[in-house]
């Protein structure tokens, strides 16, 4: 997988990025990066030339004034003073205005011509890079910041989509018109020609100097954007734990530091571009004042005429232009070069966990084969690390889930259990060995195949901004009558005990705020549980979801629950003893591997890591106040006898 270790001090979570001194892209030329872009670009192509075209007419009628200029001044201009004859003086005029409306014409039809081409590349950028976010696993997400990907997906694409109808086409125009411009010069004017080109080697020089300086400060300022997006990110969605600790003013103080870091790189970039602007302001200016006082003398010596010497300063006249603004356009190119590196960056992200050429053939999911029991779900030799583990999380796990059981998986914190359920949806691969749903390595299906089979409900539920009711119908197939989806809703929010959403504003079509905040823990991890249950899966995976639930309702969902994963095969997460009770059989996982399966009581029997496990979640469950739980008999580095007894087993059960 292309996902590179975290290197922000302020977050675990960091992209690839934040090392601005060699970013991911700095070796290729700026031309080499934005070839890339090509793809995208290739169907707005007809249009964009057209632009360009039309831009490059403009510049050309620009340029074609001055040669009307010289003709009508050493022409019309003198003959008409002399002989008393206007009409070549009027023509003259007519075609310099016509010129200039021609000119006007061109640049209103390149405008017309790139702009909606310029969004429609930005809009389908947008969407391939959120639909690849989409795609890409856990892990990539559990290392990049949010506020990154938020300023790549709007910030960087909306760069780009004004650099491509406005910036691209300036480059190109500004050069074309300031060489023929200077060819014009240096055949016209000559010596007056050959004095501007020379400007040409300074301003040359500074800008090959600008642009590998200005690229590393816009590649930082861009990076450090992200950041602080990533900043009020995290400010907002831990606004509750901030105002509840009162550390306002600390995440006040942390902001206002990578604020004024951004606002000084924003400063450094300003100066550099200025730097450039004023270089190429002064340099072209101080050409034109030793080309004018040569030009007097060559006049005055009957070496020019007056007409030649006024096309020569109109022309500069002309290039002065492309020239100021070369330093615009060129730091918007070297921004828009910075922008698809970052953009890149992430759409090509490699990810492992892809769908096989050669899908399994599997019936429709909820089909359950016409059988009233859920799938068949074996762990077989599973050993699983992550990238920046030394050692792996689960080694060599065997675990069978019979069809229509419920399996309570328990081990200590960090013993691996939440990791092992995450494969079975395969949320994450196997470093080694097979996870398999009714005899299939998971691997042999589509991604949409085993999540169609596996639902999960996670401790920590997250919702989202919608109404409650496509909430709770987001793993529901699509095709299916609205009387039965309705009526799955129903049931879900029955058996979930989940009811209170009839009593908000609009019921089950009210809008929930984001990340369901508005809700309390409870009923968030209600809603939750109602989504898995919708979706009708023939594997259940359940993370705890009744943590954050009252005994009383905790009770009333337990029961129900009974009832309807009679037809489910279910793993479920257990952090308290009371969700044990909901289980066909226990599994203990000690160690990254299975010690041991078996009913509650037969585990309490003849397990002492078991009953171990057991009174500490009683004692956390319970007690809440932070005391260590009893020493683990099972644990080598406990005090205790290894096979030591609880004291009463009754009490335990």
């Amino acid at each position: 997988m292309v996902v590179m270790p975290p290197t922000d001090e302020r977050s675990n979570r960091s992209d690839p990025s934040s090392d601005p001194s060699s970013p991911p892209g700095a070796e290729r030329s700026t031309f080499a990066s934005i070839r890339r872009l090509y793809p995208y670009v290739r169907p707005a192509l007809p249009r964009l030339v057209g632009g360009l075209v039309a831009s490059l007419g403009a510049s050309l009628m620009a340029l074609a004034i001055p040669r009307v200029l010289q003709w009508v001044t050493d022409g019309p201009l003198t003959a008409g003073a002399r002989e008393h004859d206007w009409s070549g003086l009027i023509w003259s005029v007519v075609l310099v205005a016509a010129l200039g409306v021609g000119e006007a014409g061109l640049i209103l039809l390149r405008r017309t011509l790139v702009m909606f081409p310029g969004t429609r590349v930005e809009a389908v950028m947008r969407m391939a890079l959120f639909k690849h976010l989409q795609d890409l696993p856990v892990a990539f997400h559990d290392r990049w910041p949010g506020g990154q990907l938020l300023s790549r997906i709007m910030g960087d694409l909306g760069l780009l989509r004004r650099w491509l109808v406005f910036g691209i086409l300036q480059l190109v125009v500004s050069f074309v018109t300031i060489v023929v411009g200077v060819a014009l010069l240096v055949v016209t004017g000559g010596w007056l020609g050959v004095i501007f080109l020379c400007g040409a080697i300074p301003v040359t020089i500074l800008a090959f100097r600008f642009s590998r300086k200005y690229r590393k400060i816009s590649r930082l300022s861009q990076d450090q954007s992200g950041d602080l997006a990533t900043t009020v990110e995290e400010s907002v969605h831990g606004i509750r734990v901030l105002k509840a600790f009162g550390r306002g003013t600390d995440a006040l103080d942390s902001f206002t530091d990578q604020a004024s870091e951004l606002r000084e790189t924003e400063i450094r970039k300003a100066t550099t571009d200025a730097g450039l602007t004023t270089a190429l302001r002064v340099i072209p200016e101080a050409t034109q004042a030793v080309a004018l006082v040569v030009g007097v003398y060559l006049v005055a010596q009957g070496d020019m005429t007056l007409g030649a010497l006024v096309a020569f300063f109109t022309t500069t006249a002309v290039i002065n232009g492309p020239v100021v603004d070369l330093g615009m356009t060129l730091s918007m190119t070297l921004n828009a070069r910075t922008a698809v590196d970052r953009f890149f960056e992430v759409i090509e992200t490699v990810n492992p966990l892809t769908d096989p050429a050669r899908p399994a053939d599997l019936p429709p999911a909820g089909s359950n084969d016409g059988a009233e029991t859920g799938g068949h779900v074996a762990f077989r030799n599973v050993t699983f690390r992550y990238d920046d583990a030394a050692r792996p999380v689960l080694d060599q796990v065997d675990l069978e889930l019979p069809p229509g059981t419920t399996t309570a998986l328990v081990g200590l914190t960090g013993s691996g259990k939440s990791t092992l359920a995450m494969l079975a949806p395969r949320l994450f691969d196997v470093t080694a060995g097979v996870v398999e749903v009714d005899g299939v390595d998971v691997r042999d299906m589509t991604r949409a195949q085993v999540r169609e089979r596996v639902a999960v409900a996670f401790e920590d539920p997250t919702l989202f901004s919608a109404s409650v009711r496509d909430n709770v119908l987001l793993g529901v197939r699509d095709d299916l009558p609205e009387a039965e989806r309705e009526a799955l809703m129903t049931q879900a929010l029955e058996v979930a005990q989940a009811q209170f959403v009839l009593d908000l504003p609009d019921g089950v079509g009210t809008r929930i705020g984001e990340e369901g905040m508005s809700l309390s823990g409870g009923q968030r991890q209600r809603l939750a549980l109602a989504r898995a249950i919708a979706a009708r899966p023939r594997v259940l995976v359940l993370d705890d979801p009744l943590s954050a639930l009252d005994v009383t309702t905790e009770e009333a969902v337990t029961a129900r629950l009974r009832d309807v994963l009679q037809a489910t095969t279910s793993l479920i997460i257990a952090h308290r003893p009371s969700t044990v009770a909901l289980a066909d059989r226990v599994a203990v996982l000690q160690g990254g591997r299975i010690t041991a399966v078996g009913t509650h009581h037969d585990l309490l029997a003849t397990d002492p890591h078991y009953r171990y496990i057991i009174s500490s979640l009683e004692q956390d469950y319970e007690a809440h106040d932070g005391e260590n739980p009893p020493p683990d008999p099972g644990d080598p580095r406990s005090d205790g006898p290894r096979n030591a007894e609880p004291e009463s087993q009754e009490a335990l059960s």
